[in-house]
C-alpha cells in the first residue's frame, strides 16, 4: 500500500481574469510594402491583416509579459502573493535559459512560485491552460499565471513576401484558479511531427553560431500547406473538443481560434457550421499573427469591447508549428 497522501485540490479550474498588452507602434501594411512587391489590397485578401504591433526595444518579452500579467491578476482579484506557478508559452525569447518565467515572476511580485517556459508554438496557449488546469486539481497550484508573448517582429524575414506581413508581438495573460463547477473543459490535443518543415525557424542556433549566415534567423512556412491542415484538419479537432465538453455549436457564444488568418478562421467557422449568433474572435485584423499570445488578446478584447461577456462559453484552438495544436471549451472569466 503506498505510504504517499493524496492531493488536496480543487474539483474543478476555471480562468478567473485576463490581460493583455500590445506594443504602442502600430505598423500599417504600406511598411511592409516597403520590402516586398506586394500590395495592401493583396495582404487583405490574402490573411485579413491592415495593421500589426512592434515591439520597441523597451518593450521586451519580459516587459509585455509584466503589463499583460498585472491586468489579469488584477482582473481574477487576487494578488501577486498568491500565484503558485507562472507558466509562458514562447518561441521569441532568445536565452536557452533561464527561463524568462522566473524572471516574470520576479518582477510581478509573486514570491517564490514554480516558473517555467514551454515551446509549443501557436498551441502554446492551450498547452499552458491545460498544465495549469492540472496544478489545480491536482494541488500543487491553488492560482496559475498563464502567459503567452511573442516578438516576432525578431523572428521576421521582411523580404519573404510569404510571411513578411504575418506576424506581430504582444503579450496575453489569464490567471487560472479554483471552481467548484466544470469551466475548463477536456483539452484535445496532440502534434503531427511528419509536417515539423511546414512551419520552422531557417537556421538553428547552432548552425547561426558556428556558420555565421548572412541572414538571421527568421521562421518561414509552406502557407498552402498550412492553410490546408488548419482548415480540415483543425476543424475536427475543434469539433472532437466540443464533444468532449458535452456541448453542442448551438450551445456555443464564442468561438476564439488562434489568429493566424483570417480566411483560415473564415473556413474553419464554415465547416464546424457555426451559428450566427457565435461571436467569432477576428482579432487578427489590426494584430496581426502573435502566434502564442493571440487568443488571450482576443479574449481580452472581446471582453473589453462587449462583445462577449462574463460566462459566456467559448471554444479556444490553437495550432502551429510542430506541426502542434490544442482544443477546448471554457468559460470565460
Amino acid at each position: 500500500m503506498s505510504k504517499i497522501k493524496p492531493s488536496k485540490g480543487a474539483a474543478y479550474a476555471r480562468i478567473m481574469g485576463v490581460g493583455g498588452y500590445r506594443p504602442t507602434r502600430v505598423v500599417p501594411n504600406e511598411v511592409i510594402l516597403e520590402t516586398i512587391d506586394s500590395s495592401d489590397e493583396w495582404i487583405r485578401s490574402r490573411s485579413g491583416i491592415a495593421t500589426r504591433h512592434w515591439a520597441s526595444e523597451e518593450e521586451t518579452v519580459a516587459a509585455m509579459s509584466v503589463e499583460a500579467s498585472g491586468k489579469a491578476i488584477a482582473d481574477a482579484g487576487i494578488t501577486p502573493e498568491q500565484i503558485g506557478a507562472v507558466v509562458v508559452s514562447t518561441v521569441s525569447h532568445f536565452k536557452q535559459t533561464p527561463a524568462i518565467a522566473t524572471e516574470i515572476a520576479h518582477r510581478i511580485g509573486a514570491g517564490k512560485p514554480a516558473a517555467f517556459d514551454i515551446s509549443a508554438g501557436c498551441a502554446g496557449f492551450g498547452y499552458g491552460l491545460t498544465l495549469a488546469k492540472g496544478m489545480i486539481v491536482e494541488g500543487s497550484a491553488e492560482y496559475v499565471l498563464v502567459i503567452g508573448v511573442e516578438r516576432l517582429s525578431d523572428l521576421t524575414d521582411l523580404h519573404d513576401r510569404a510571411t513578411a506581413f504575418l506576424f506581430g508581438d504582444g503579450a496575453g495573460a489569464v490567471v487560472v484558479g479554483p471552481s467548484k463547477v466544470p469551466a475548463i473543459g477536456a483539452t484535445v490535443w496532440g502534434s503531427e511531427g511528419d509536417k515539423s518543415e511546414t512551419i520552422k525557424q531557417t537556421v538553428a542556433w547552432d548552425e547561426f553560431h558556428a556558420k555565421r549566415p548572412e541572414k538571421f534567423p527568421a521562421i518561414t512556412q509552406e502557407g498552402q500547406a498550412v492553410f490546408r491542415w488548419a482548415v480540415f484538419e483543425m476543424a475536427k479537432v475543434a469539433q472532437q473538443a466540443l464533444d468532449a465538453a458535452g456541448i453542442t455549436p448551438e450551445d456555443l457564444d464564442v468561438f476564439i481560434p488562434h489568429q493566424a488568418n483570417m480566411r483560415i478562421i473564415d473556413s474553419m467557422v464554415k465547416t464546424l457550421k457555426l451559428p450566427e449568433s457565435v461571436t467569432v474572435a477576428r482579432d487578427v485584423e489590426t494584430t496581426g499573427n502573435t502566434s502564442a499570445a493571440s487568443i488571450p488578446l482576443a479574449m481580452e478584447r472581446l471582453l473589453a469591447t462587449g462583445q462577449a461577456k462574463s460566462g459566456d462559453t467559448a471554444l479556444v484552438i490553437g495550432f502551429g508549428a510542430g506541426l502542434v495544436y490544442a482544443a477546448t471549451v471554457v468559460t470565460l472569466p
